[in-house]
């Protein structure tokens, strides 16, 4: 039976293992998803030698930076980004190769394009994380300009307190990359004046649960148009399982 899974740490409520193993299961593919929780990225190469079955893992925070130096190789837009979340694995005789990818890139351009129109030119991406990198690569790809929003000082960002009303007006597209509004603080939401806000605004949240954040409501309040993350979500299940089972 083959193998897939999910490194990080924590793993509290995953999305992966419910969507794969409902697949194999739907499509009588003879496969088992199963959460591998490692404290230390250094339990990367046990869980490989101990799984001979495996075939590919995605990977989840903290871990999406760190795990790239055990990789024998990457694709060119996970090595622009600097972030790996899936992984595949060969087994070529006594040999392990491991094959490193992005599909955050792929959910995030596939279920934000269709929102964009002409006048969305500039984007404000909420966060400087691992997410946020590809975020902005996609964005990027799309030909829309970037500016990244941190809590604290950094060189190549600006903070909550420079966004002006003037600034929501030039960059209309705003996503969130950041945990807040996730539940259980559902009633928390990025400091924004969305009071400048309008129907050229395009709200994009990373978050999925809950389903409506308060920085979604609140976009909509000002006649924004908003999005959550689900779609990008499924999407890059769905690349996963692509990168994994793809013909060389």
């Amino acid at each position: 039976m083959d193998k897939y899974g999910l490194i990080g740490y924590p793993l509290g409520h995953s999305f992966s293992i419910g969507f794969f193993n409902e697949k194999f299961e739907n499509e009588n593919i003879n496969a088992e998803y199963i959460n591998f929780e490692i404290p230390d990225i250094e339990n990367l190469p046990e869980i490989i030698t101990s799984n001979p079955e495996l075939k590919g893992l995605n990977v989840t925070i903290p871990y999406k930076q760190k795990v790239m130096r055990y990789l024998d190789h990457m694709s060119p837009e996970a090595r622009e980004i600097g972030a790996v979340n899936v992984i595949r694995v060969e087994h070529k005789g006594k040999n392990t190769i491991l094959k490193g990818y992005n599909s955050d890139v792929i959910g995030f351009t596939r279920s934000i394009e269709p929102l964009l129109e002409s006048f969305h030119k500039k984007a404000l991406i909420l966060g400087t994380g691992g997410a946020s990198k590809a975020i902005e690569y996609g964005l990027r790809s799309l030909n829309i300009e970037t500016q990244l929003v941190s809590r604290t000082k950094r060189p190549d960002a600006i903070q909550y307190e420079d966004i002006t009303p003037d600034v929501i007006h030039e960059y209309n597209v705003v996503v969130n990359c950041t945990p807040c509004g996730m539940y259980p603080k559902a009633d928390e939401c990025p400091d924004l004046p969305y009071e400048a806000m309008n129907t050229k605004t395009l709200l994009y949240d990373l978050i999925y649960n809950p389903d409506e954040t308060l920085f979604m409501k609140r976009g909509l309040e000002y006649g924004a148009t908003v999005k959550n993350g689900l779609e990008m979500l499924l999407l890059q299940a769905f690349a996963s399982w692509n990168f994994w089972n793809e013909n060389e």
